[in-house]
């Protein structure tokens, strides 16, 4: 099908956002909460989130901070973690491909998890109209910013507990990533449990973060490549 980019498609990804909130503003929380707690001020936390745009290396890097910090430690540990990202914009290029100019590079530097886990299902829907993508990447990423200044005034306000609820928005944003990626559990579930898996092992084995990140996904990712290429080769076979 033929690529458009439109207004009415940028619309359209917004609105879609929407339900994302629930998940996306108790995260920003927290990490407004431990920004503040780490000594960033507010203006710092929202420069952060606003350049950054990556809760799971924003975290990683809080948690690294140190007084004075070590600037190059945490760049680097933030950017092992957005590593992640490279893989997620090649799987996005049935709608990037066709893209030039500020409609790419906006559509690439909003592009999260979220953004990536709703864009593959409107697209397996049938939809065609890459404008959703920037849409639902600039809510994402207005939603991100405000959530996390408001998590640092709340933790200028109240005191949580290290065991408060609120800590567990971050594990359960990226739970709720799968189910939009959903296909069924011959195609999913296996790649999924070797990337939980491989995780756990590393967390096992103390080895550093993001090292068990970065192992659980590259090994998810290579399964469901090769399951992926031999179901294609097996459906060329078949129609010969």
């Amino acid at each position: 099908m033929r690529v458009i980019f439109t207004r009415a498609g940028i619309l359209r990804g917004a609105r879609r956002g929407v339900p994302m909130l629930l998940g996306i503003a108790p995260f920003g929380l927290v990490v407004g909460v431990i920004a503040l707690g780490k000594g960033l001020s507010l203006a710092e936390t929202l420069v952060m989130s606003a350049v950054v745009f990556a809760g799971a290396s924003q975290l990683l890097a809080l948690e690294l901070w140190t007084n004075p910090p070590d600037v190059l430690a945490v760049a680097i540990a933030a950017f092992v973690v957005n590593i992640r990202l490279v893989p997620l914009g090649a799987a996005l290029s049935f709608w990037l491909d066709h893209l030039r100019g500020w409609r790419l590079w906006g559509s690439l530097f909003f592009a999260v998890d979220h953004s990536f886990a709703l864009s593959v299902a409107e697209h397996r829907a049938g939809g065609r109209d890459a404008g959703f993508l920037l849409g639902l990447g600039i809510f994402t990423w207005v939603g991100w910013v405000a959530s996390t200044a408001a998590g640092h005034l709340l933790g200028a306000a109240v005191a949580l507990p290290a065991d408060h609820p609120l800590f567990f928005a971050a594990t359960a944003t990226f739970v709720t990533i799968l189910v939009a990626l959903w296909r069924g559990p011959r195609q999913d579930v296996p790649a999924w449990l070797v990337a939980a898996a491989v995780a756990v092992g590393a967390q096992a084995l103390r080895l550093p973060p993001p090292v068990p990140l970065l192992a659980g996904a590259l090994a998810g990712a290579t399964t469901a490549t090769l399951a992926e290429t031999r179901r294609r080769r097996q459906s060329e076979e078949g129609g010969a």
